[in-house]
């Protein structure tokens, strides 16, 4: 049974391909419309949001692609579908920016995190444009750069 890394205690799932394909511009937090059996299997960490993303249709937003299993245990009741069509609560005004920035900008809206704020499931979503590959070989050849500077400095400052 392999253990399940959490970075934060609120912290749910993340969705760390979309941070590498991705230049994320501008973050929101919305509420998601869950069901009682979500809840308890995001209680237990079983989320994942690799593949996820944001459908804006008829002024609203639904999350698409996120997969929440099942617990054996707390849904034996019901039919569960782990990859439903999720409803996000936002704003009106940050669903007019988002929609806006999504026709007229050329943006995308994707998934980030998922978590918990007191005892409320919250979802990170973010505008974003789209990474080229020679973009991406230059964030990587940056992040290296960075690290080798991180070390000449340790290095100097231990003599």
């Amino acid at each position: 049974m392999a253990k399940q890394k959490k970075t934060s205690p609120g912290n749910i799932a993340q969705n760390k391909k979309a941070l590498h394909d991705y230049f994320i511009e501008e973050r929101f937090e919305a509420g998601v419309a869950l069901a009682g059996w979500e809840v308890k299997s995001l209680r237990a960490g079983k989320a994942h949001l690799t593949d996820c993303y944001v459908l804006l249709k008829d002024g609203e937003a639904y999350l698409i692609g996120s997969h929440i299993t099942p617990l054996m245990t707390a849904s034996t009741h019901v039919i569960a579908d782990p990859i439903r069509t999720r409803k996000l609560l936002l704003k009106g005004r940050e669903l007019e920016k988002i929609f806006t920035a999504v026709q007229q900008k050329g943006y995308t809206c994707v998934a980030l995190s998922l978590y918990w704020k007191k005892h409320l499931v919250k979802c990170e979503i973010a505008l974003a444009k789209g990474k080229k590959d020679h973009d991406k070989r230059h964030v990587l050849k940056e992040r290296d750069a960075n690290r080798e500077m991180q070390r000449e400095f340790r290095q100097t400052n231990l003599k």
